[in-house]
């Protein structure tokens, strides 16, 4: 297998990852590949809005939160779902080629 899509739990999508370089895929295997990426491209704004919607909520808890270290948690959790969301802009704006080759 030359390539394959990997679920990448932090982001909530699978990602491809190549185990050969692009030009190495014939044309046939790179029309696979980015057929199927596009498939999965095409879920990330649900995917952002989903996060944005779980941040709305943490700060919604966060505006009436007393405790100091539940108000650093959620903070926390805040920032780490905003990378997230930063994440998968990058990842839905790449060039596919560039992406792929990026990240194996």
């Amino acid at each position: 297998m030359k390539f394959e899509f990997v679920y990448d739990e932090r982001l909530g999508i699978e990602l491809p990852m190549l185990h050969e370089e692009w030009e190495a895929l014939t044309v046939a295997e790179q029309a696979v590949l980015l057929n199927d990426w596009e498939r999965i491209r095409g879920r990330i704004p649900d995917r952002i809005m989903q996060l944005e919607r779980e941040i709305v909520d943490k700060q919604n808890r966060l505006n009436v939160e007393d405790d100091f270290p539940t108000s650093c948690r959620l903070n926390t959790q805040i920032a780490e779902l905003a990378s997230c969301i930063t994440d998968l802009h990058l990842w839905f704006r790449a060039d596919s080629r560039v992406s792929d080759k990026g990240h194996d």
